[in-house]
C-alpha cells in the first residue's frame, strides 16, 4: 500500500478532486439531487469513488479528501465513510468494460427521471444525442440488489464503441440513470445532453409535436442524410 501511495498519490489526488468537482456540478445543475447519485473514476488499478450519502450529508459539496480511494475488491484504501449501496453496479461496469471507459456516473437528472418513472426508454431527438442511440430501461431491480448491476451491465453489451467514443447510459425504472463514459468529463457531458434531450421531448408537446418526436426524428435523420456542401 505504501508503494502504491508513493507511485499514485498525485494522480489519485487529481482524480479525487475531479470527482468532487463533477459532483458539485451535477448537483448545481439539477443533474442529481440530495437523495442520491454516485460517481467513480478508475485511476490505474484503483477507483476514486464518492462516498455513500454524499448528497444527504454533504449536499454534494465534497472536498477531494472526502472522495474514497477503493481497491478492485471494494476495500477502502483512503478516505472516511462507506461505499454506496450501488457500488456493485460501478464495479460491474468497470470490470466488464475497462477497455472502453474509465468513469461511471449514477445520477437523478430531473428531466430523465420522468422517463425512469414512466418506465420508458428514451430516443435521441437532438443532433447532439444521436450518438447515444436509444437510452434503454432495464427490468426493475432495487438499488441493493445484485440484479441491478447485472441488468445494467447487460444493456451495455453491444454499446462498447459508444463508451469508447463518448458514453452510453441506461435508465433504472423509478430510480435514475447509470452511465459509463470514456472519461469523467465525457460522462458528465453525456448526462447533461441526455437530460436536455428528455426536456426537449416533454416540452415539444406544447408545440403540437408528434409523440416522442417520432415524425420530427425522421425529418432530422433525412435532413442529416441528405445534407451536402
Amino acid at each position: 500500500m505504501l508503494q502504491m501511495e508513493a507511485v499514485l498519490t498525485d494522480e489519485l489526488q487529481a482524480g479525487r478532486a475531479l470527482v468532487a468537482r463533477i459532483g458539485r456540478f451535477l448537483f448545481d445543475r439539477h443533474l442529481t439531487d440530495a437523495g442520491g447519485g454516485n460517481i467513480s473514476l478508475r485511476v490505474g488499478d484503483v477507483f476514486c469513488m464518492s462516498p455513500t450519502l454524499a448528497g444527504q450529508n454533504k449536499q454534494w459539496q465534497l472536498a477531494p479528501d472526502d472522495v474514497l480511494v477503493v481497491s478492485e475488491r471494494g476495500d477502502i484504501l483512503h478516505g472516511d465513510g462507506g461505499l454506496t449501496r450501488e457500488s456493485a453496479v460501478h464495479f460491474g461496469l468497470h470490470r466488464n468494460f475497462a477497455d472502453y471507459g474509465a468513469a461511471v456516473i449514477h445520477a437523478h437528472p430531473r428531466n430523465l427521471l420522468v422517463f425512469a418513472c414512466a418506465n420508458m426508454a428514451m430516443p435521441p431527438v437532438m443532433e447532439a444525442t444521436r450518438k447515444f442511440g436509444l437510452t434503454p430501461v432495464i427490468e426493475y431491480a432495487p438499488a441493493h440488489s445484485p440484479k441491478l448491476g447485472k441488468r445494467i451491465v447487460a444493456t451495455m453489451r453491444g454499446r462498447e464503441a459508444m463508451i469508447a467514443k463518448h458514453a452510453a447510459g441506461t435508465l433504472a425504472p423509478w430510480h435514475g440513470l447509470f452511465l459509463m463514459g470514456k472519461n469523467l468529463n465525457a460522462a458528465l457531458d453525456a448526462v447533461e445532453r441526455l437530460n436536455t434531450n428528455a426536456y426537449m421531448i416533454m416540452m415539444s408537446r406544447h408545440l403540437g409535436a408528434s409523440p416522442l418526436l417520432r415524425d420530427e426524428r425522421e425529418a432530422m435523420e433525412a435532413a442529416i442524410a441528405n445534407f451536402s456542401d
